[in-house]
């Protein structure tokens, strides 16, 4: 039987089996056009950018093209940038930020930094405002080897041929009262274990990873963000969603261990956004510009290292 309480698919302490897989696809709706919102302002930028597909999703009788936006006149003696965002599909303002960015300020890099920019990971997320994907799997702990997410693994398969030449990677995410709502209690019935709940931050933080922290970095990102939102402060625990801050607005992760993008490329500088588009003291528009202030800052980081 379901517990309502909980979540209202499955049986708790029971993992979900193909019936209950079933039952949560029939709950997501398309509420937006990835092709509309997306994919035709990508196609704008093809006449100052390079444009290509890197890979296609299948779900049931869904496809959805993967494209990524490099700089033209690649220099190897240059730095590389992977900038990232919709990892996470329903987190809107790393898409639109990472789609700004493009528009507004990546032409100023030219001759200075080579760009690889992917505004969408997850389209089908994007489609349903969905974390996981059409199966049920959280893209952000799928980039792995024999990734079972076909988005992790398109997106790996991009970046291997540069791996060792990037020298930073931004992913763009929000942290949502829809994660304390919905997704987590979601994971708790999809994997049959107790709901860990945390209070949501409200505000602008970073993730470094802690093989390879980088404080300077994150603090020349967060001095920048905090002059367009506010930065989360520590909960009454002292932390950020169950970590130890290290600094003002940061918290770290094992990037590779725990599967997550900002730990594919091998880059020295490494970082993952996040703002929290639910805020009463942020509008989206404010999200947005602090997506496109982290990336601009990172860069001017990068720059100012080599």
């Amino acid at each position: 039987m379901n517990h309502p309480d909980f979540y209202p698919i499955g049986t708790p302490g029971q993992p979900w089996g193909p019936a209950e897989l079933v039952q949560w696809r029939a709950r997501q709706r398309r509420q937006r056009s990835y092709a509309d919102e997306v994919l035709s302002r990508i196609e704008r930028l093809r006449e100052r950018f390079d444009v290509a597909t890197y890979g296609e999703l299948v779900y049931a009788d869904e496809c959805f093209s993967l494209l990524a936006i490099r700089s033209r006149r690649w220099r190897n003696d240059l730095p590389t940038v992977l900038v990232t965002g919709g990892v996470h599909g329903y987190e809107t303002s790393g898409v639109h930020g990472a789609l700004r960015f493009v528009e507004e300020h990546a032409a100023k890099y030219a001759g200075r930094v080579n760009l690889l920019v992917v505004p969408c990971v997850s389209p089908w997320g994007y489609e349903r405002i969905q974390r996981w994907n059409y199966d049920a799997l959280d893209p952000n702990r799928s980039f792995r080897a024999d990734s079972p997410a076909q988005e992790s693994a398109a997106l790996m398969r991009l970046v291997a041929p540069l791996h060792g030449q990037f020298a930073a990677h931004i992913d763009l995410h929000e942290t949502t009262d829809s994660d304390a709502t919905e997704f987590m209690p979601a994971l708790a019935a999809r994997d049959g274990k107790p709901l860990e709940a945390h209070s949501i931050p409200d505000g602008f933080y970073l993730v470094d990873d802690t093989a390879n922290p980088q404080p300077a970095f994150q603090q020349a990102i967060i001095q920048v963000v905090q002059q367009v939102t506010h930065i989360a402060p520590a909960d009454e625990h002292g932390g950020i969603i169950g970590s130890p801050l290290v600094a003002p607005g940061v918290i770290e992760y094992d990037m590779r261990a725990l599967g997550l993008c900002a730990g594919i490329t091998g880059a020295r500088y490494t970082t993952t956004t996040e703002v929290y588009p639910d805020s009463p003291r942020a509008t989206p528009e404010q999200c947005i510009a602090a997506q496109v202030a982290a990336v601009c800052a990172g860069l001017a980081f990068v720059l100012e290292s080599v």
